[in-house]
């Protein structure tokens, strides 16, 4: 669900007091998308969307959500939006944050 040395890498090209700041930052901006995404979903921006989270997890090693994302991207993409599982991908979402935010508590990527 969560690529630890991906988390790693990042910590360290950034630094530790940068990554404190950058993670609740990653949090709430995927937080506005996803929200927007709850309810009634605009087809017509869902390919922008995904991409967009899809980009953001990657970088911060949600490699679950991420695969979901790109994967409701290229539906999007070939005009399937309607069949993107746009419920699968904010529940991978709330369970990546709850397993990441779990792991740095517990030192995962020191």
């Amino acid at each position: 669900m969560i690529d630890w040395q991906r988390v790693t890498t990042l910590r360290a090209e950034i630094g530790e007091e940068d990554f404190e700041e950058v993670v609740p930052l990653f949090i709430e901006e995927v937080s506005e998308i996803t929200d927007g995404l709850s309810g009634e979903v605009d087809l017509s921006q869902l390919e922008a969307n995904l991409h967009c989270l899809k980009g953001s997890a990657m970088n911060l090693g949600f490699s679950e959500f991420a695969s979901l994302c790109h994967r409701g991207e290229a539906l999007a993409a070939a005009g399937n939006a309607e069949s993107v599982d746009v419920e699968e991908i904010l529940t991978s979402f709330e369970a990546s944050k709850t397993a990441f935010l779990s792991g740095l508590s517990q030192g995962a990527a020191a």
